[in-house]
């Protein structure tokens, strides 16, 4: 038994915030000392390494469970399923629902149950829960339901993935401009023909990588020092991810039976432009083999970094063929791999 995606959709917020917006902005280094060249230099470079020259904020009257009830409505009617029908609603999340003009979390009652009343879905044995696993969260709860369902315990769910990142980000710290808002879903069942998951791989490295990505106080020694924001040490998750990720994407597809150049496309998170270009060609290295052009479709540029959005809403954004010189047919092999806080990691292999 496989399990398919049926169905697909995406919420991208219609704010757009260009790196040109940021020229105002007062950058300071971690120990609270400005930078010593103009902002101009600090966009310049930001979008050499990124890759992001805009990102997507929420409205304001939006949190995380509103973006994550649209993405989840359109899955829906993509399936062209009865939502009573579902058995599990899995939402992966990092910081709750988030207000605009706070950083608080907000996760009581836990978003999937408020994305199941927004849906107005009825049926008690529909159960709804959240899991914190960083930006491979989607893909995490595609692997869960993945074994709910061939352990019978459920034969449809919809796992969804949505952040407002946009709300704890720390201004002073160039790294916010890095993230953005959105929200993917999906559909899943067990599936009937040759298409569905056929391998995967998940791992959390939890000994000196814990605390790559973390919650810290802002670099403005002036603000509340017990306000927090999310942080990260670049340098150390580009090193980890490139060491990593590769490796865990070759067992995966190797786990799968599938031959490296029969994979039509690869769906990876979408952090950093460079970072995903080096993974890709070192995994490709791994085969003696050179990556082909147009194997990685990118969304980054436009959509910045949502964390468990950028995946689901690159799938949906492939699908609909709105991602300029890529497709995807009928029988085409995919590999969805992610990174991000824990560290994490994880992936799968995927027949279309």
């Amino acid at each position: 038994m496989k399990i398919k995606i049926i169905g697909i959709g995406s919420y991208i917020p219609q704010k757009e915030v260009k790196n040109t917006d940021f020229d105002k902005h007062v950058f300071l280094n971690e120990d609270g000392t400005p930078f010593g060249y103009p902002n101009e230099v600090v966009i310049k470079k930001f979008k050499g390494i990124t890759g992001i020259e805009n990102r997507r904020y929420a409205e304001d009257k939006h949190t995380t469970s509103d973006l994550a009830f649209y993405a989840a409505e359109k899955a829906i009617e993509n399936a062209n399923i009865d939502k009573e029908s579902l058995d599990y609603i899995i939402f992966a999340h990092n910081f709750g629902d988030v207000k605009t003009g706070t950083n608080q979390s907000d996760m009581i009652p836990s978003l999937a149950t408020r994305v199941k009343n927004k849906l107005d879905i009825k049926n008690p044995k529909c159960v709804a829960y959240d899991i914190l696993f960083g930006c491979p969260g989607w893909i995490e709860g595609v692997l869960q339901a993945n074994a709910f369902i061939k352990s019978g315990m459920a034969k449809r769910v919809l796992v969804i993935g949505a952040e407002t990142l946009s709300r704890v980000v720390d201004e002073h710290d160039r790294d916010s401009m890095i993230y953005s808002d959105g929200a993917g879903a999906s559909i899943l069942e067990a599936s009937t023909d040759q298409a569905g998951l056929l391998s995967y791989e998940s791992a959390t490295f939890a000994n000196d990588e814990a605390n790559f990505l973390f919650f810290g106080k802002s670099y403005n020694p002036d603000l509340d020092p017990d306000i927090k924001y999310i942080k990260m040490y670049g340098r150390k998750i580009y090193e980890f991810a490139l060491s990593n990720v590769p490796n865990a994407m070759k067992d995966c597809l190797d786990k799968s039976g599938i031959a490296i150049d029969e994979v039509k496309k690869i769906l990876i998170h979408q952090a950093n432009e460079k970072m995903d270009e080096a993974i890709i060609d070192r995994f490709y290295k791994l085969y003696d083999k050179t990556a082909p052009k147009d194997i990685m479709p990118m969304s980054i540029h436009d959509l910045g970094n949502s964390s468990v959005a950028t995946v689901p809403t690159l799938y949906d954004l492939l699908i609909q063929g709105k991602l300029e010189n890529h497709q995807i047919n009928k029988g085409d092999v995919v590999i969805f791999a992610s990174v991000g806080a824990g560290m994490n990691i994880n992936a799968f292999v995927y027949r279309y």
